[in-house]
């Protein structure tokens, strides 16, 4: 913000300053940029497919120490990923900020505890 509001707005960050400074680094109301929303994503479209393959992307050695160290505890925190035996697996709060439907489940609750010759 410091360098951007010294460049575009003589030093002074204001509000609007700073929505302009996040708005060129690409960051949304929520606060996730680029690396955030790449990463849920990939969890969603690949969940979909394959629930093995959310985790994926660590396949790139490089960015997997920073997404799991940096990316990964912010998006758990915000309520927008979750980290189960499955894998990675984006909650409905990460499919609804895409706009996106959550799947839905059919539940028989009238299933006997036992099966009768089970």
């Amino acid at each position: 913000m410091r360098d951007f509001a010294e460049v575009k707005a003589g030093g002074i960050i204001s509000g609007d300053v700073a929505l302009a400074a996040l708005d060129m680094l690409e960051v949304d109301p929520l606060g996730f940029d680029t690396l955030d929303r790449k990463l849920l994503l990939t969890v969603i479209e690949n969940s979909k497919a394959d629930p093995w393959a959310s985790i994926a992307w660590q396949r790139d050695e490089r960015r997997a120490g920073t997404i799991e160290d940096v990316v990964e505890p912010f998006l758990i925190q915000q309520g927008f990923l979750m980290r189960t035996a499955r894998g990675r697996v984006a909650t409905r709060a990460a499919l609804r900020h895409f706009g996106l439907a959550a799947p839905t489940v059919e539940r028989d609750l009238n299933l006997p505890l036992f099966r009768d010759g089970v």
